[in-house]
């Protein structure tokens, strides 16, 4: 693979540090996911977590990216992006059995995997109201699907949870499909698009009601008063914690959209 050479001034430490971390818990998330007859899959999960470990341990003990750096990251996460289209490939053929992975749960995480390399490889896009919203379109995805997933995994006793997080889910479909919406109006280059921050708005204030639930539902877990099929309470930190970007992530880029 040929060197990598970062885009100095749209790279950020603190991106790399948070998705290293988080893909070195896809790796784990995956590992406790696949059937015990395949050791093979485990193993190869099981080396991505340790691999990600020592990437981020790096970035940790860093302040800058170096070419090296930034080319060890590109190969770890273009060949964890395989390994997930791999898992994918085997669940959706029925070569992959008795598995406890969602078919969609691993194209979720690959989606992650390719949108960090591209935004760690490229100048994000030159105008604020395409850029704004194509990060909400993503972050509205990854949301509503985090909420899936929930839903799948509680008992069918945690009645007022799964109540809970089919409200949510109504609500995300809505954000998702407005997202897509905006976003294709915004081809058409407007020069200000007010509509555009009541919008962002809204999902910042139920993007925040979403992470305070996960939060207190991880708490739950932790505290062993969660009835479910989740792996470990560090999948609901985990996205706690994906929340927690989208907040950070659409609230800078809505003190750069363009007012009338």
């Amino acid at each position: 693979m040929a060197e990598v050479v970062m885009p100095a001034a749209d790279f950020r430490l603190a991106e790399a540090r948070f998705w290293i971390r988080i893909f070195k818990e896809h790796s784990l998330f995956i590992k406790l996911g696949l059937p015990c007859d395949r050791p093979d899959l485990i193993a190869t999960a099981e080396a991505f977590f340790q691999r990600f470990s020592v990437i981020e341990t790096e970035l940790l003990n860093t302040t800058v990216i170096t070419p090296a750096l930034a080319q060890t990251i590109v190969i770890a996460v273009t060949e964890l992006i395989e390994f997930k289209h791999e898992i994918l490939r085997e669940l959706v053929t029925c070569v992959l059995k008795g598995s406890a992975l969602f078919p969609l749960l691993i194209d979720h995480i690959t989606r992650e995997a390719v949108r960090f390399l591209d935004r760690f490889l490229n100048p994000p896009p030159v105008d604020p109201i395409f850029f704004l919203l194509s990060t909400e379109e993503f972050w509205m995805r990854i949301m509503k699907e985090h909420i899936e997933f929930v839903i799948h995994l509680l008992d069918p006793s945690e009645k007022t949870l799964l109540a809970q997080s089919e409200q949510f889910l109504a609500t995300f479909e809505d954000l998702l499909t407005m997202a897509r919406d905006f976003l294709s109006m915004s081809t058409s280059r407007p020069p200000s698009f007010n509509t555009v921050a009541r919008y962002t708005d809204t999902v910042l204030e139920q993007t925040a009601a979403l992470r305070d639930f996960k939060a207190a539902a991880h708490e739950l877990a932790v505290l062993c008063k969660l009835l479910s099929i989740i792996p470990s309470p560090l999948l609901l930190d985990h996205v706690k914690r994906e929340a927690d970007k989208a907040l950070e992530d659409i609230s800078l880029l809505k003190t750069r959209l363009p007012k009338m």
